[in-house]
């Protein structure tokens, strides 16, 4: 990877730092994409140190068996990231994993593929899965979906303002012809957005909203934390990257109900009052921990401005830090 690839990947320095990796660890990436913060931990690891690095996309995989064939400390999985507890069960590294990244933003190469829909920039197909074997495409789904669903995803998702008109226009259209382009799309969009920021293309939030809502994202992240926890050993650190504030609220809620303070709480109060679903989920599993382990919050951290200057996709991350503590 060059020295201008590595400026692309978000929030290195901070992974680096906070991971606070040890030399013959055993490390997870989750969610490996160009293999950027991969690449930046196995520089920490000595010959003993392990790394697994797992992607639902072959074409992230393929670049990791590269790697890992030059590399022995590297173990590539292809699959879902919420099938994390199966994975490392399989390896018998239950609780001995000393950190785990998740950075739940679409890597380059997805957003560089024209193909592979993910990107409003550029014409091609309107695909946004990101795994290709499954069998939801975004075009598929744009031309089966209600015009109340649509509404749904776009306002719960991309937390779109003109979502209702961006959802006429495509049912309106979808009458004469599909959507099979991403161009397509991106002209419904303009066409029916009235005004918007302009240093945020106004077909940003519809295009995310339809990705996360296709690949079941916040579902996968939900699923995915408590085997986290489970996966840790004591002392090794969560680390997840997001990009949208409803990944880091699930985050954030998922931190809060498995600290020392919530979980006596919980313990002793019936009658909590929970902010939204996501926490009282979190909150009512934790129920399960029995006192063996919390987690602690180390740190949240922002790009800085220099980062964003010269990786715009950085404006929008959160890095969230946390440690397993065994009590």
């Amino acid at each position: 990877m060059s020295i201008k690839d590595f400026k692309r990947v978000v929030l290195l320095c901070e992974v680096l730092k906070f991971l606070n990796i040890i030399s013959d660890g055993i490390y997870i990436d989750a969610t490996f994409g160009q293999g950027g913060h991969s690449e930046g931990i196995l520089s920490y690891l000595s010959k003993q140190g392990r790394l697994f690095a797992i992607d639902r996309d072959y074409a992230a995989v393929r670049i990791g068996k590269i790697i890992a064939k030059r590399d022995h400390r590297v173990t590539v999985i292809h699959g879902q990231f919420s099938k994390l507890f199966q994975y490392m069960k399989t390896h018998n590294l239950i609780g001995k994993v000393n950190g785990i990244l998740f950075d739940l933003g679409v890597s380059r190469l997805q957003l560089e593929d024209n193909n592979r829909g993910f990107s409003f920039k550029n014409n091609g197909l309107l695909d946004m899965r990101m795994d290709t074997n499954s069998s939801l495409s975004a075009s598929l789904w744009l031309r089966t979906a209600s015009l109340k669903r649509i509404v749904w995803v776009l306002t719960t998702f991309g937390e779109e303002r003109f979502a209702k008109r961006i959802a006429n226009a495509i049912v309106t259209y979808r009458k004469h012809k599909n959507l099979i382009y991403t161009h397509e799309l991106v002209k419904l969009i303009t066409s029916s957005v009235p005004y918007y920021d302009k240093h945020k293309h106004p077909a940003t939030r519809t295009f995310q909203a339809i990705r996360m809502y296709i690949n079941n994202e916040l579902s996968e992240i939900q699923d995915v934390l408590q085997a986290a926890l489970l996966v840790l050993a004591p002392g090794g650190r969560l680390l997840v990257i997001s990009f949208h504030s409803l990944e880091d609220r699930i985050v954030k809620y998922f931190i809060r109900a498995h600290s020392l303070p919530s979980l006596i709480l919980n313990k002793s109060n019936s009658d909590i009052q929970y902010n939204d679903t996501f926490e009282k989920k979190f909150f009512t599993n934790s129920n399960n921990n029995q006192y063996k382990y919390y987690l602690k919050f180390i740190k949240r951290v922002f790009p800085s401005k220099s980062e964003i200057q010269y990786n715009i996709s950085a404006r929008s991350a959160v890095l969230r830090c946390a440690e397993k503590v065994v009590i």
